[in-house]
């Protein structure tokens, strides 16, 4: 099956690999493994640039494997490794090309992927229902959380029960009713016994299989862990966001790389426009809680409006206590009129710290309404540290690593051209907004900018490879065996001062081309300043006009 499907893509596989050559020896922090035979007929081929490393670093609690090339029948069958950034936005860890969907190959892919990822192991990971991938993650990650894509198995569904769709109108949307709606187990496991009878389906081999495997898709066996989700059916998509637009079923292998440099390039340029609009726009506040300011100046846009949503709706949940041990007190919450949907918090106040029937803080990292409604009947004026994720934070990915596993890391990935970027960005959006603040402020910092670029230009040329820097290989040229005939080969230039060279002069022009953004986003201010100072003008002038 791999030769002929090498034999479809045709001399593409080569291109590919030319590319990941070339992209290698630009950057050491690339990197790419290949298994199978020296041909490149038995195996598959990953590939993780530094920046999906670096994102993993801070980002890779949760991750998304997806394999829509199979369900949409691609004439590429192209990968990726996703996850979700501080904006909530796709962000990407890794990509792959399967040209062997046995067991051993795709264990071999996640093994791969987990060395490039320092072996940091996700939390949860989320993928198309298959046998083969759930077998090879039990394999390599059998401490992660196993999600099916709910999405995916919805059109299965509609597919392998056509009949009761066609005969029953109704059932689709009982069904998805019962799965996304049920907040319990025990409810779930009610509706699901009443929606069989009622549609007398009781015998369907179908959804009895769907059933024996409900706790890895059903939302309510899932609750205690996280996975980004922000509410119980937003998942409820594909999982090919990242790529989508950009890669499709009619993709050729020749035209993989520039569509997956488009995408790369296109979410790094929202990710920007999202740090920028952070920090340079204010929220409108709804409450005078001091929680919700504190809120507005942690988190990023998107994760600000989801708590500030939560935070709004305890003025009609009221939280009623129900039990006090002296130590642990327990409350009902309920919304005015729906007492039916009631939750319980347990709260102690001597560790500030509580815990929600509903676990929406568990599954998506950002506190619910109930325990906020008990926080609120408590006087806690201010979020607790513990209920303010970094990741969702807009200084995700400012100072040290994420949490414990910061010290996980190779050296590259801490002190990384992509870690370098990712500071001197945030440094830039800050300039960018003192410097827009007066004409005087303004004229400074660009000259101040000028002189800078001069000064890296001088730098560039002058300076030496340091040790650090010149250690930047991570062990890249080492060789990488999984279990079986597979074996991984890595290639690395011979020559590591022109690769630090080539390095810099990739890393200075993508600073000056940062820089352009940055001006041209002072010139845009600029002119809006003038065209207000303009319009007053004229309203002053017809005002004295007026007077006369």
């Amino acid at each position: 099956m791999s030769a002929t499907r090498h034999r479809a893509l045709g001399g593409g596989v080569n291109h590919v690999l030319d590319y990941l050559r070339r992209m290698q020896a630009e950057n050491p922090s690339f990197f790419y493994a290949i298994q199978g035979d020296n041909d490149h007929t038995g195996g598959s081929i990953f590939w993780a640039d530094a920046t999906s490393r670096m994102n993993y670093a801070y980002f890779g609690d949760t991750v998304i494997f997806d394999t829509t090339y199979r369900t949409n029948r691609y004439r590429v069958p192209f990968a990726s490794f996703t996850g979700l950034n501080h904006h909530g936005q796709p962000v990407l860890f890794g990509c792959a090309l399967i040209l062997n969907d046995s067991e051993a190959s795709l264990a071999w892919l996640f093994q791969t992927w987990l060395h490039a990822m320092s072996d940091r192991r996700p939390i949860s990971i989320t993928t198309d229902p298959d046998r083969l991938i759930q077998m090879a993650v039990t394999q390599v990650l059998p401490e992660t959380r196993l999600r099916f894509n709910r999405w995916s198995i919805f059109k299965e569904t509609q597919e392998k029960v056509a009949h009761i769709y066609q005969s029953q109108p109704t059932f689709e949307i009982e069904f998805k009713k019962c799965v996304n709606e049920t907040e319990t187990i025990n409810e779930f496991e009610s509706s699901w016994v009443s929606l069989l009878e009622r549609y007398f389906v009781m015998d369907n081999e179908w959804l009895q299989s769907m059933y024996n495997a409900r706790q890895q898709w059903v939302p309510a066996y899932m609750r205690d862990t996280f996975f980004g989700d922000f509410s119980i059916t937003e998942r409820n998509i594909g999982l090919n966001s990242f790529f989508e637009g950009f890669v499709n079923a009619s993709t050729t292998i020749q035209m993989l790389i520039k569509q997956y440099e488009k995408a790369v390039a296109s979410w790094h340029e929202k990710e920007l426009k999202s740090d920028y609009d952070t920090i340079n726009t204010s929220p409108v506040l709804k409450t005078p809680s001091p929680m919700e300011k504190q809120a507005a100046n942690l988190y990023t846009r998107r994760i600000f409006m989801k708590f500030q949503e939560e935070l709004v709706e305890t003025l009609a949940n009221p939280a009623t206590k129900i039990d006090d041990s002296g130590t642990v007190a327990t409350y009902r919450v309920a919304k005015f009129g729906e007492e039916h949907k009631a939750h319980t918090v347990n709260f102690t106040s001597f560790e500030m710290k509580a815990n929600c029937s509903c676990q929406m803080f568990e599954h998506s990292g950002i506190i619910c309404r109930h325990i906020l409604a008990v926080f609120r009947a408590k006087n806690v004026l201010t979020l607790p540290s513990q209920y303010v994720l970094k990741r969702w934070t807009r200084n995700a990915k400012i100072g040290d690593m994420q949490d414990e596993h910061a010290a996980e890391l190779p050296n590259n990935s801490r002190e990384s051209l992509t870690d370098r970027s990712n500071t001197l960005r945030q440094e830039a959006i800050k300039y960018v907004e003192e410097g827009a603040k007066s004409i005087h402020i303004y004229n400074v910092a660009m000259d101040a900018l000028q002189e800078a670029l001069k000064k890296v230009s001088s730098a560039k040329n002058q300076s030496p490879v340091s040790a650090e820097d010149g250690a930047l290989s991570n062990g890249r040229n080492q060789e990488l065996h999984a279990a079986g005939d597979t074996e991984t080969v890595a290639c690395q230039s011979a020559d590591e001062k022109e690769k630090k060279i080539r390095e810099l002069t990739t890393e200075l022009e993508s600073i000056n081309r940062r820089c352009e953004v940055y001006r041209a986003n002072l010139l845009a201010v600029l002119r809006d300043m003038e065209e207000q100072k303009l319009k007053l003008s004229v309203k002053v002038q017809n005002a004295r006009l007026n007077l006369r």
